[in-house]
């Protein structure tokens, strides 16, 4: 025998299951066993959803709580006869219902077991034995605040059942994990009872447990907290129902009502309303007419939209109702039916039917074709799977009207632009033609039965034409008319031209109709050609030119211009010119302008800050350093210009002395060492002196300012001697500067 009772490792699973999320728990079931000798095993089966991302895990030890009391009234008066705490056995996941008519979304569900024996005595009192958990799946329809509801699986042995050593009932069968919406439900919920016992099926009350505290360790496993251990005393509390919509007797709505057949167990109905659903199944025993005892499963169904899988369709025309499916045919008998229907896997026979003239006619083709006699209407089906729930049927409507044809035939003079004559040639069986459509194939298009079109572009034009009958039939026909005329008029711009050498023309030839595929011949009357649709030509010398165009269409037809002194090229002088110094600075800003143009009669310089001259050599004086764009543009006696720009620097020039030598005696002569020079610009001056030991004595960032013998100018008088002296500083445009030399002192 075993007997479990509270021990220390409780404490170790508090610390293992403290702060997890327990929102996942979706239903379970307790049984027993009487083996004998007042000894019974208990079978736990939890079930929680694994869709869960942020859930624990089944709890590693079951904390069951065993109580001995009839009528159970205060939890607070009832300590536990018994506290055990098992361990899990085994997981693992339940499997799906398969559903050969539907596609059902996936949905994880995983079930713990948990199975330990208990020693208990016959006694004139009830035992109940029970596990608690906490929490429900948030997303839970028909009860209120479901992820603050736990759930109690629990089991009573009566004191009857104990003399009987009497076994619960085991449920045959877990429920399906999907059920899918609109679909009639039958489920086997029936169990086995090993006593041969009277079962009496119902709903009934889900029943809560535990609570949702998980972030507090002192009252983790407490009756408020989500692992109560051990589960707490009877009575027991149920789940709040968000009634009228839903009870525990009508946990699931539906049309017809989901309802329990309390002989047999079967559950039927046809849920409607998407979602998750708790729902609570008794099972009562009795023997000899006296309840002996009842187990109790909770478990939750989930509701969802199913996609059929075996759906009967073929490719039509048109579909009718969602069911009927019309194909036309207009002139054409043997017709092919092209089978869309889903899922092929799932379709095991599929048969059509036609009748035709009265007989029954039959094809099991997957693509059958199918020859008609002569025009009418004839209806046919497309059967799938017949006699089975995964079947299907399509209705077929076939209309077979007489033939029609587009046909047409063109005329147009393929040398001389113009309108092309379209003449209508389709014809009917019905005997009527009422519509025309005319697709010109540049964008243009017409409803006359025989209309003319002016095309404006040439080449192989594709022309449709689309004709419908009195019964709705329609055939095209398209033909490539070869549009290939050449131009009435050559047109091109310029249409004169007078500029100066080089001069560069672009001829715009505007003849229409015209293309790349023309062949043509550009003279330029220079000796230069082109065969271009729209050349550019430049001319090198000057003179005046008459152009000529030549025009050959791809079938053939040719046509010319000639346009006789077209083009006036004037002759343009050569800008040029030179300049000293050649490199100009703030010391030299005087520039020398020397011509070297040709052909220029008059000039014009910008020296590139606004000031002009006008004579062929000109001097300017800059007025500050930097560069200057300096422009000379010159003009021909025939009024052709030409311009050159230059780039003059006047560069920022650095003239920088140090004396070798100072005489600070107080006698009013170079008192003072400093250097001299031009450094306008500079920046960063550093002036340094150091004696012959390497010991700085003075220093200045003033150019201006000078060594006056005394250290740091302020401080006891150097004596006389030689001194190094550095000088650094970077220049206007950033050129670094160095100087070094001597000073001597001479009082």
């Amino acid at each position: 025998m075993i007997r479990l009772h509270r021990i220390s490792f409780s404490i170790f699973l508090i610390l293992l299951s403290y702060n997890t999320q327990a929102k996942h728990i979706i239903g379970g079931v307790m049984t027993y066993e009487c083996l004998g000798d007042e000894l019974y095993e208990f079978t736990l089966r939890v079930y929680r959803d694994d869709n869960c991302t942020d859930c624990a895990e089944f709890d590693p030890f079951a904390s069951i709580g065993i109580y001995r009391c009839n009528g159970c009234s205060s939890q607070s008066q009832n300590s536990p006869f018994m506290e055990i705490s098992t361990p899990l056995i085994s997981s693992g996941l339940v499997e799906n219902p398969d559903y050969p008519c539907l596609i059902a979304p996936n949905v994880d569900v995983e079930e713990g077991l948990y199975r330990f024996q208990a020693e208990l005595p016959v006694s004139t009192e009830s035992y109940h034995i029970s596990y608690q958990r906490c929490c429900r799946n948030v997303t839970i329809s028909n009860i209120f605040f479901p992820d603050n509801a736990g759930a109690t699986h629990t089991v009573e042995i009566t004191p009857f059942a104990q003399l009987q050593c009497n076994s619960s009932p085991v449920f045959n069968n877990f429920p399906p994990t999907i059920i899918c919406a609109g679909e009639p439900l039958s489920f086997d919920h029936s169990a086995t009872d090993a006593d041969g016992d009277q079962l009496v099926y119902s709903f009934c009350n889900p029943l809560d447990g535990g609570g949702p505290i998980t972030d507090n360790p002192t009252q983790y496993n407490s009756c408020s907290g989500a692992q109560p251990i051990p589960a707490c005393p009877p009575p027991y509390y149920s789940v709040n129902f968000i009634t009228p919509t839903y009870t525990f007797d009508k946990p699931l709505g539906g049309a017809p009502v989901v309802q329990i057949d309390p002989n047999t167990g079967l559950i039927t109905g046809t849920p409607t309303t998407i979602g998750q659903f708790v729902v609570g199944v008794c099972v009562q025993e009795y023997r000899d007419g006296v309840l002996i005892g009842s187990v109790f499963r909770d478990f939750q169904f989930n509701v969802a939209p199913c996609d059929p899988t075996v759906v009967a369709q073929l490719e039509s025309d048109e579909v009718i109702n969602g069911n009927e499916y019309l194909i036309t045919s207009c002139g054409e008998y043997d017709i092919n039916l092209n089978n869309e229907s889903f899922q092929e896997s799932y379709i095991d026979f599929y048969e059509w039917t036609f009748d035709i003239d009265g007989q029954e006619v039959t094809f099991n083709d997957w693509d059958p074709t199918v020859s008609f006699p002569d025009t009418g209407i004839y209806t046919g089906q497309l059967i799938l799977n017949p006699g089975t729930l995964c079947g299907d049927t399509a209705n077929i409507v076939v209309q077979i009207y007489p033939e029609i044809v587009a046909d047409y035939s063109f005329e147009y003079d393929t040398c001389t632009p113009g309108p092309t004559v379209f003449t209508d040639a389709s014809y009917s069986g019905s005997g009527e033609l009422t519509a025309w459509q005319w697709v010109f194939g540049d964008g243009q298009s017409a409803t006359e039965q025989n209309p003319s079109h002016t095309y404006l572009e040439p080449g192989d034009i594709p022309v449709t034409l689309t004709v419908t009958d009195t019964n709705g039939c329609q055939d095209l026909t398209t033909q490539i008319i070869s549009y290939y005329p050449v131009p009435n008029l050559i047109i091109i711009a310029p249409s004169s031209f007078v500029g100066c050498v080089p001069g560069e023309i672009f001829f715009n030839n505007l003849s229409t109709p015209i293309s790349e595929a023309y062949d043509i011949l550009w003279e330029f009357g220079d000796g230069g050609s082109d065969t271009l649709v729209s050349p550019t030509y430049i001319y090198e010398e000057p003179g005046t030119y008459t152009v000529s165009v030549d025009i050959v269409s791809p079938l053939g037809c040719q046509t010319d211009t000639v346009f006789p002194g077209l083009i006036t090229i004037l002759p343009s002088p050569i800008a040029g010119f030179s300049y000293t110094p050649e490199h100009p600075s703030n010391l030299e800003p005087t520039v020398q302008i020397f011509d070297e143009s040709e052909g220029a009669a008059q000039w014009l310089y910008n020296f590139g800050n606004g000031r002009t001259a006008i004579e062929p050599e000109p001097t300017y004086t800059f007025p500050d350093t930097g560069r200057y764009n300096v422009m000379q543009i010159v003009t021909h006696p025939s009024g052709c210009t030409d311009t050159l720009i230059q780039v003059i620097d006047i560069k920022p020039e650095i003239r920088y002395f140090l004396p070798n030598a100072f005489t600070p005696n107080h006698d009013g002569t170079n008192e003072v060492f400093r250097g001299t020079g031009v450094i306008d610009g500079a920046t960063n001056f550093e002036l340094s002196i150091w004696n012959r030991w390497g010991e700085m004595i003075f220093e200045t960032d003033d150019p201006l300012e000078g060594w006056n013998g005394l250290k740091f100018n302020t401080g006891a008088p150097a004596p006389n001697g030689v001194y190094m002296v550095l000088v650094t500083f970077t220049g206007p445009r950033g050129e670094p500067f160095e100087y070094k030399g001597v000073a001597t002192l001479v009082r």
